[in-house]
């Protein structure tokens, strides 16, 4: 016999964080297309690639207001070249 939903969900949330957290990417991954959970893995791979380097102390570090000010640098030029096409 099928299990409901109100009996999924107790059982799911009597899981530990880890397992929950788990369990959210393998149903996420569920309704991803293969381009799409490729996407994901290389997300992923590139997010642990640049914790790796901070880590190492090989990472370039901006302090986070250089480095807003440098996107909205690049945002004005975006919509001023925008509006000039």
């Amino acid at each position: 016999m099928a299990r409901t939903y109100d009996e999924v969900l107790k059982d799911a949330l009597s899981l530990t964080e880890e397992e929950r957290a788990a369990l959210m990417d393998a149903l996420e991954d569920s309704w991803l297309t293969e381009e799409e959970r490729k996407e994901k893995a290389e997300f992923w791979a590139e997010i642990e690639r640049r914790v790796a380097e901070v880590e190492a102390g090989t990472a370039e570090l901006i302090p986070a207001e250089e480095a807003i000010e440098r996107a909205r640098t690049k945002l004005r030029e975006s919509r001023r070249a925008a509006h000039r096409s």
